[in-house]
């Protein structure tokens, strides 16, 4: 089993910088991937950006290219995401989730996900 913790949500105004953390605690994953993804109200939950535990690979939506960064510490079994410049229409509930599978950008191939935490954009 394993259990994902998010935090670092907020209220801040567009143009500034907030950082999520991931806490992930359980049984060995260094063969997964860990993804955040972005709950906004009436939309379905959308791709944010990716990391696998292991090697170079990040994933980023279109959307948040170049303004957001997504990392790791394996030695803590932490996953960031590090968002500049932050728009209004980033706002919403930020989740993290594992899976082990090559699709990190799709919702339905993660098996884990974190109880999420509130990101608020204000313009």
């Amino acid at each position: 089993q394993v259990q994902l913790v998010e935090s670092g949500g907020g209220l801040v105004q567009a143009g500034g910088s907030l950082r999520l953390s991931c806490k992930a605690s359980g049984r060995a994953f260094s063969s997964s991937a860990m993804g955040w993804f972005r709950k906004a109200p009436g939309k379905e939950r959308q791709f944010v950006a990716a990391t696998r535990w292991s090697g170079d690979s990040r994933y980023y939506a279109d959307s948040v290219k170049g303004r957001f960064t997504v990392s790791r510490d394996n030695s803590k079994n932490m996953v960031y995401l590090q968002m500049d410049n932050l728009k209004p229409e980033d706002t919403g509930i930020y989740y993290c989730g594992l899976t082990t599978t090559l699709r990190v950008d799709i919702p339905s191939m993660y098996h884990y996900w974190g109880q999420g935490t509130q990101v608020n954009v204000s313009s």
